[in-house]
């Protein structure tokens, strides 16, 4: 017999009659069933009055436990001696879509630098199902997300690669949450959470802005005389965003810190006269000072350059 895991309890299965060549109480008049944890018997009669017995589902099955069960039925008739035959009922058990995919983690974090390169493999989701064939065959696919993480990560159906496909910016999105739906063949789905922490690059160079500038200075201006506020900015985060700003040593002038204006502003710095003996006069400087202070202040953070604008 062949029968569906997904059967119910008390479903009937009716089995073929046993004959016996004899006639009356000499033929086939009882039916057993050696005792087993699924099935019980019941005999019926038929109307010519042959008997024939039904296996009862006592106790439902699961393929996946058990694939196969084997009983052992005797009829015996009602002559003296008492005569009996055997007959082994070899029951497959079908599988049934009664197993739901389960993934590996309930939530799956991980971390990705950004500016990752395209295609680049993010995190592998994993479900199993403990049913076998299409019913155990499991497909991934994205839940309830943005555009913007549609537009940024692909997923394999068949194998749950999450992988790069659009441009990763710290500075646009620093976290990434979504969630991943797994499939069976017959639509039985279950869920797990993905976050994807972007980690920054030093990616972004500090840009310095010349915010004033009192431009000719004075020759007998005193020490200690504002000749400039300097605003430094750097997109990046944490120690990317930590500022260095200097000045060159030949010059009668220094760099002193400002109060932080905006919360933007990384760094502010005031350019001042040290020396009034040490003030060049115009004729050593001909160029104005924006243009001076172009080529001679500098802010650098790690290895990279500054972009300098003047305002």
């Amino acid at each position: 017999l062949s029968i569906s895991g997904s059967s119910s309890k008390g479903a009937r299965f009716p089995l073929d009659e046993a004959h016996d060549l004899d006639t009356g109480v000499n033929a086939v008049q009882r039916y057993f069933l050696d005792n087993n944890d699924h099935f019980k018997l019941a005999v019926n009669t038929n109307t010519d009055g042959g008997k024939y017995a039904e296996l009862i589902l006592d106790k439902e099955l699961d393929r996946e436990i058990q694939q196969e069960v084997s009983l052992l039925l005797t009829a015996s008739d009602g002559g003296t001696p008492q005569r009996s035959g055997t007959a082994v009922i070899h029951v497959t058990v079908l599988d049934a879509n009664d197993n739901i995919p389960v993934f590996s983690q309930a939530v799956y974090k991980v971390s990705l630098p950004e500016n990752s390169p395209l295609d680049f493999l993010v995190v592998t989701v994993s479900a199993t199902d403990a049913d076998e064939g299409s019913n155990g065959e499991v497909t991934y696919d994205f839940g309830r997300v943005s555009d913007k993480v549609k537009n940024v990560f692909s997923l394999e159906q068949k194998t749950g690669e999450i992988r790069v496909k659009g441009q990763i910016d710290f500075e646009e999105e620093s976290v990434y949450e979504m969630r991943i739906q797994a499939k069976d063949g017959l639509g039985l789905a279950a869920n797990t959470k993905v976050i994807i922490e972007i980690t920054d690059v030093n990616d972004n160079a500090p840009v310095i802005f010349l915010k004033s500038l009192n431009n000719p200075v004075p020759e007998n201006s005193s020490p200690g005389t504002e000749v400039g506020i300097i605003n430094v900015q750097d997109n990046d985060s944490a120690e990317n965003k930590n500022i260095r700003c200097s000045i060159q040593h030949n010059v009668p002038f220094k760099l002193l810190p400002t109060p932080i204006l905006t919360p933007s502003i990384s760094l502010s710095t005031g350019l001042v006269l040290l020396k009034q003996k040490d003030l060049p006069n115009s004729d050593q400087f001909p160029a104005a000072w924006a243009t001076i202070t172009q080529r001679k202040i500098e802010c650098k953070k790690n290895i990279c350059c500054p972009t300098i604008y003047f305002k």
